[in-house]
């Protein structure tokens, strides 16, 4: 039976967003139970794409990457794929109407990792939008249950919440990224000589997309607000203490927040989304 295969994938979705992203469940745990499926089954999609471009480096990852992308679409089209992870998304892909041209503009993304090294203005913006911002309109997507009134109003706002996530990843794996896969993905910005003048750059871009995800968050519907919500402060509090250090610190270490202070979130979020606090 195919559900059965179907209940294998789903685990297999959820085992890798846990094993990769101790943040990302415990944001996906506050979502109602209804979407939590089709979200780790996002995630476990978009995270073995990464994967591929970012730590396959004794394979051929083009090689790699052009398979991963052919299956995506037979399982898609076929709906089933022998691969697990593949044939979570595309039930999700499928059930939800998620549009096509999303997961074209994330693969995009993605390959560019393959070859580039360093952005322009506008290779910058292109790859925060297939790697960020569309990966937020697919969970969007999920979120709506099919309420496109509400998709299509609240698309601006899971855009700029997804550029912010990635944008935090990005200062604060500068380090990583430059040492160990030869990127700085901040257009104009040299590792070796980051400055201050080029963090507080970045950060105001950063806080202008923050301030309006925050308005886009408090529209969700009640089976995504409160997890999203909880993401959103995991981050803002990221945020926040790489605001607080110097470049030369950005440059020598990757700042983390603690288990501790996580549970410490995740309660006050939990009080301020019960009061109707946000």
């Amino acid at each position: 039976m195919k559900q059965l295969f179907d209940k294998v994938s789903a685990a297999c979705s959820k085992l890798t967003t846990r094993a990769y992203s101790t943040s990302f469940s415990l944001g996906i745990n506050c979502l109602s139970k209804t979407v939590h499926e089709p979200i780790y089954a996002i995630y476990g999609f978009v995270r073995f794409a990464d994967e591929i471009v970012d730590s396959f480096h004794e394979y051929n990852k083009r090689e790699l990457f052009d398979e991963f992308s052919a299956e995506t679409w037979r399982a898609i089209e076929r709906g089933i794929s022998l691969n697990p992870i593949l044939n979570s998304f595309q039930e999700v892909v499928n059930r939800h109407h998620i549009d096509h041209t999303l997961i074209t503009c994330f693969l995009k993304s993605m390959e560019i990792d393959l070859n580039e090294q360093s952005h322009s203005g506008q290779t910058y913006d292109e790859y925060i939008v297939g790697s960020a911002e569309v990966v937020g309109l697919m969970c969007l997507k999920v979120f709506s249950a099919g309420d496109n009134a509400l998709y299509h109003r609240l698309v601006p706002s899971a855009r700029k919440l997804g550029a912010a996530f990635q944008k935090v990843n990005f200062l604060r794996d500068i380090k990583d990224d430059f040492e160990h896969l030869g990127r700085v993905y901040f257009p104009g910005v040299a590792f070796r000589s980051f400055t201050d003048a080029d963090k507080k750059g970045i950060e105001q871009d950063i806080e202008s997309d923050f301030k309006e995800a925050f308005e886009g968050i408090k529209q969700l519907p009640s089976n995504s607000r409160f997890g999203v919500y909880v993401a959103y402060m995991y981050y803002r509090t990221l945020f926040n203490k790489i605001r607080s250090v110097s470049p030369a610190r950005i440059r020598q270490e990757r700042v983390r927040i603690s288990n501790h202070r996580k549970i410490g979130l995740l309660v006050t979020s939990y009080f301020r989304h019960s009061l109707s606090m946000l």
